[in-house]
């Protein structure tokens, strides 16, 4: 028999993709050979398309082995055919031996090539799949780089921002350290002119505290207390007369108010307010009012402890609650009790007027306290 015939090289894909000067025309191969791998312009293989082709090339190569026996076998039936004269020849012919070399071992050279060819293709496109994978690492590590130098580059924009705006606080703090170190200047200056006046209030007190009987209690930069102690003029007069108190605040507007204690707020009417160079004028106004009625206070003081009366010094009435229904009204005039006198306005019962024309005292002029033990022992009320 003879032997097949040569398959052309070209002919075979694999083999024609084994050809150097035929890899740089394949796409493939060109993928596949280090030399081509060079940076060209073109984008990177992808490993996923490189695995696919090695997986076409393994099935291209096992379908045209089988198409190369089924030629070879073709080859050599139509050889056969072709030298044969009639049939009857075919049937007494005997069977060729088989060929030891010839397109047999051409073809089992070129087997074996091609599959060193295939061996260095494939150790080719594992490689080219590990400097894909290495050029991929390499981007990965590129493009972070970039977005760290991206966000290095926002954030030196923030802190030249930052920069400029402390910058331009610090300014303003330094403009408003100056105004505040002005102010504080104004203000320390102002301290002193009051620890001026303190010094000058505190020795005005101790000059006038023995002859006005005047004892200052409390002194800071906004208030003083003063206590004021009349001296008895007469006998009627005893030391059972609470002092009186008074407070004096001071504004920023260099004025006062002048407040009387709460424990004589109901016997003294007096709250005065005026510059502070008229402070020792409504002074020496409230310690004259408080000794002219001296007397007539501690009279009130005396029945309070007695009967249940209520003092209205703006009115100058003195309500007298017998009972919870019983209501006394009573006048004192300016001057009592040397110069005026006492005197019954009304008795009213439930708020109705009570006819106090049978109530007649034992003598004209009565005091106070004689006028409340005689409605508190009349019977007529």
């Amino acid at each position: 028999m003879a032997d097949p015939p040569a398959v052309p090289k070209r002919c075979d894909p694999v083999l024609r993709r084994c050809d150097p000067v035929l890899r740089r025309r394949d796409p493939v191969l060109r993928r596949c050979d280090p030399v081509l791998l060079q940076p060209s312009g073109d984008p990177e293989p992808d490993s996923a398309e490189a695995a696919g082709t090695v997986l076409l090339l393994k099935d291209s190569r096992r379908v045209q082995a089988v198409l190369w026996r089924q030629l070879f076998v073709l080859e050599s039936m139509m050889s056969l055919l072709e030298g044969l004269e009639s049939a009857q020849q075919l049937m007494t012919q005997s069977c060729p031996p088989q060929p030891e070399g010839g397109a047999r071992g051409r073809w089992k050279v070129l087997k074996a090539e091609n599959r060193l060819e295939e061996e260095k293709t494939v150790e080719l496109l594992s490689c080219l799949q590990d400097r894909v994978q290495q050029i991929q690492d390499r981007r990965h590590r590129l493009t972070q780089l970039v977005q760290h130098l991206h966000r290095e580059k926002q954030q030196r924009g923030t802190l030249q921002a930052s920069l400029l705006k402390a910058q331009n606080a610090l300014r303003s703090s330094d403009h408003m350290l100056t105004q505040l170190k002005a102010e504080s200047d104004a203000a320390f200056g102002q301290l002193i002119g009051w620890q001026r006046l303190r010094d000058e209030l505190q020795q005005h007190a101790a000059a006038t505290q023995d002859v006005l009987q005047i004892k200052l209690l409390t002194l800071n930069q906004s208030e003083l207390s003063v206590e004021l102690r009349p001296r008895p003029s007469s006998s009627l007069m005893s030391n059972e007369l609470e002092p009186l108190r008074l407070t004096v605040t001071w504004s920023h507007d260099d004025r006062f108010t002048l407040q009387v204690g709460e424990g004589m707020a109901d016997l003294v009417e007096g709250c005065v307010t005026g510059r502070r160079t008229e402070l020792s004028a409504a002074l020496l106004e409230v310690m004259q009012r408080y000794m002219g009625q001296a007397e007539l206070l501690t009279e009130i003081q005396m029945l309070r402890s007695r009967f249940a009366i209520d003092w209205r010094p703006a009115e100058r009435r003195l309500i007298y609650l017998k009972s919870a229904a019983l209501v006394c009204q009573l006048e004192v005039e300016e001057g009592y009790p040397g110069g005026g006198r006492a005197r019954l306005l009304s008795v009213r019962r439930d708020g109705r007027p009570v006819d106090t024309s049978e109530l007649k005292p034992h003598q004209s002029d009565l005091n106070l306290t004689e006028w409340l033990v005689l409605l508190c022992s009349s019977s007529l009320l």
